[in-house]
């Protein structure tokens, strides 16, 4: 276990608020490549970035839900940085909630129309309420006044709000693909073992 001893030791040395800095910056640049038409941003930009923004909160949803797994299996220990991704990821989710109904719809009445119409908009946007509490509490004086045990149990919202997201991305797309699959299918993957875990831990008792 020498390598992930070693790793820990760097990543204990490592502020968790890095995290946010990488990710604004990052929310920035592709803001910026946007407006200016820049790479793939040359054809319906605004689509490009809402996909965009989607994405990379799949891609921090599959991370959070990957701490736990990390460290059981390889000894790698992310906790200390749960919270930022956590928090970035619903920054990335309310940027892409933000760019369709700013950006795309421009207008309230369109954003509800749209939510009752289309489906996949539909979970999208249940995926984006499950995830408004979570953030709201994602601070150490919301654990003190709620209590731990009420606190996790609120944030166990993160699962469903995970797997919405990804079949918010999965109907989204059009024709076969085979990445919203992958999200879906990891995602899912994530949450049993975890789930797993509980029952082992149970039975153990």
């Amino acid at each position: 276990m020498e390598v992930p001893q070693t790793l820990n030791g760097a990543l204990r040395r490592l502020p968790a608020w890095t995290i946010y800095i990488i990710g604004a910056i990052y929310a920035v640049w592709e803001f910026w490549r946007a407006l200016n038409q820049i790479g793939p941003y040359l054809v319906e930009p605004i689509n490009v970035l809402e996909r965009a923004y989607g994405e990379v909160a799949l891609i921090l949803m599959v991370a959070g839900l990957s701490v736990t797994p990390l460290r059981n299996w390889t000894g790698v220990n992310l906790i200390k940085f749960r919270r930022a991704i956590g928090v970035t990821t619903f920054f990335y989710v309310l940027a892409h909630f933000l760019v369709f109904a700013i950006l795309d719809v421009q207008s309230i009445s369109r954003v509800w129309e749209e939510i009752v119409k289309r489906p996949y908009v539909t979970v999208g946007m249940a995926s984006f309420l499950m995830l408004i509490p979570l953030a709201i509490t994602s601070n150490n004086r919301a654990v003190r006044k709620m209590g731990a045990g009420a606190w996790r149990k609120l944030h166990k919202l993160t699962y469903p709000a995970a797997i919405l997201g990804a079949l918010h991305y999965l109907w989204l797309v059009k024709g076969f693909q085979l990445e919203p699959i992958i999200y879906l299918g990891v995602i899912l993957g994530l949450i049993a073992t975890r789930y797993l875990v509980v029952v082992r831990k149970r039975q153990l008792a």
